[in-house]
């Protein structure tokens, strides 16, 4: 989920950039502001993904205010104002709507802010597992070590995890919860596809509208993707995608 903020001293044109925000899947707004000194705290708190900014604002502008951020977030620039736009791309936005923007005119700005936090966040990510590859789990008055690449896929089922292993004719089944597997994992191999399911990116074998095929028995097992997750997920294909 992105988490974003909005910034617009006129009035009309806030409610339609958060009406924006709100009916697209994988965006949330955080908060709307009518001024830049009122989103300064999101805006440097680190909690925030991207923001949509109106250039052209009374007291503090919206290119001066991004320019005082130590560490912006994204940023896409509103205005009704073209000469803008060159000094935008100056301060690394990574888009410019300009007023009045349609709808698909806002989802297109998305899909690059979506398509580089999923590159960045491949890029960056941390692995918190050991130099063997392995963690240990405790399972049924035992502890077990597995190696986190013969990991296919994790199956949420109540205050449980079903972790389905290479190997392995049954899951392990361990006291935990999403967050905390999904803390733990790296995000380079791993991701969470829907609110029950983590799965190992290196195993996909095919992606479907709604479902992912993922190494297993026979065929495969087919695993749902849920609405909120989507997005991230076809960013990561379309980092790995070959086309003509």
């Amino acid at each position: 989920m992105i988490k974003c903020i909005a910034i617009d001293d006129e009035p009309l044109a806030l409610e339609q950039i958060t009406s924006y925000i709100k009916r697209t899947p994988g965006l949330m707004l955080m908060q709307a502001c009518q001024s830049a000194e009122q989103a300064r705290e999101a805006a440097e708190s680190g909690e925030v993904d991207a923001m949509f900014v109106d250039i052209n604002m009374p007291d503090l502008n919206g290119l001066d205010f991004v320019k005082s951020l130590p560490d912006p977030p994204k940023v896409v620039f509103t205005t009704a104002y073209s000469e803008y736009a060159l000094d935008g791309f100056k301060v690394n936005a990574l888009d410019y709507l300009l007023k009045p923007f349609s709808y698909a005119d806002f989802t297109a700005a998305v899909d690059k802010v979506q398509h580089l936090l999923a590159m960045e966040h491949a890029a960056t990510a941390v692995s918190t597992i050991d130099a063997d590859d392995s963690i240990f789990l405790k399972t049924d008055y035992k502890i077990v070590r597995i190696k986190v690449s013969e990991i296919r896929y994790i199956e949420a089922m109540s205050e449980y995890l079903r972790i389905h292993l290479d190997g392995r004719k049954s899951p392990l089944v361990v006291l935990l919860s999403m967050k905390k597997m999904e803390e733990r994992l790296p995000g380079s191999w791993f991701m969470r596809v829907h609110r029950s399911y983590i799965i190992n990116l290196k195993r996909i074998i095919e992606v479907r509208k709604s479902r992912i095929i993922i190494e297993g028995p026979g065929e495969g097992v087919e695993v749902p993707i849920g609405d909120l997750y989507k997005d991230a997920l076809m960013a990561y294909i379309n980092t790995k995608f070959l086309n003509k």
